[in-house]
């Protein structure tokens, strides 16, 4: 009993995190963003709702210079400024912008964020329990390799929603007569775009490498272009 006290405030504790985090997530968006209107990115945008039946479809952009897109917990789906901005100066093309948006449809559809507040409650759980367990034996550095294993689960459970979420983006991508060819050149220069390193360890980074998703989404076109047709 001693044990499933600390528990349960933990999971408790860290849904009510989530969600309050969540609800301060989204309001900033709304206060830091404006409706897309780059007509060809709309076009794209109308195929995307046309083939999911979403006739309420909407992105925004959200005033930020960083090169990013998420979805918010509500379902909507941003485009930075920064990455509107690479666009327009001829660093992305419309179709590698229009993956982007199909990712993140791909997170709402799949519920991931609904799943991370779930995950998020379950790491917390987790959290201290190794506290409570490895700091018997190792008092002084026990909470650090705690938080560690705790960053470990939630980067890889990060790395399999993404994933998904690409094969989302393919698929639908596909779908609507573009393929997957703008996913793979944006994954080539993405790293580029953003600034970000190379040099972190596979198994610490919340998203996979490059190579890796390009990988598994070359994986699934070949193996829809070699299912036999249904007569």
């Amino acid at each position: 009993m001693a044990l499933l006290i600390p528990i349960l405030i933990a999971v408790i504790g860290g849904f009510i995190m989530m969600h309050l985090s969540s609800w301060t997530s989204a309001r900033n968006l709304g206060a830091q963003s404006s409706p897309l209107t780059d007509p060809a990115l709309l076009r794209l945008t109308e195929r995307m709702a046309r083939e999911l039946d979403a006739p309420n479809l909407k992105v925004y952009v959200q005033n930020t210079p960083v090169i990013n897109g998420l979805a918010a917990p509500d379902g909507r789906i941003f485009i930075t400024r920064g990455f509107i901005e690479k666009y327009r100066q001829g660093h992305v093309q419309a179709e590698e912008i229009g993956s982007v948006i199909a990712h993140e449809l791909g997170h709402v559809a799949l519920g991931h964020a609904k799943r991370r507040m779930i995950d998020y409650s379950g790491q917390n759980a987790i959290r201290v329990v190794l506290m409570m367990v490895i700091g018997r034996f190792v008092p002084f550095i026990g909470p650090w390799l705690a938080s560690g294993a705790t960053q470990l689960l939630a980067a890889r459970l990060s790395r399999r929603d993404e994933y998904e979420a690409d094969a989302y983006a393919a698929a639908l991508l596909t779908k609507i007569g573009i393929g997957i060819s703008p996913q793979r050149s944006l994954f080539r220069k993405l790293d580029q775009l953003a600034g970000t390193a190379n040099g972190t360890p596979a198994w610490l980074l919340s998203h996979p490498r490059a190579e890796d998703r390009i990988a598994a989404i070359e994986a699934l076109a070949r193996n829809w272009n070699t299912r036999p047709s249904i007569r």
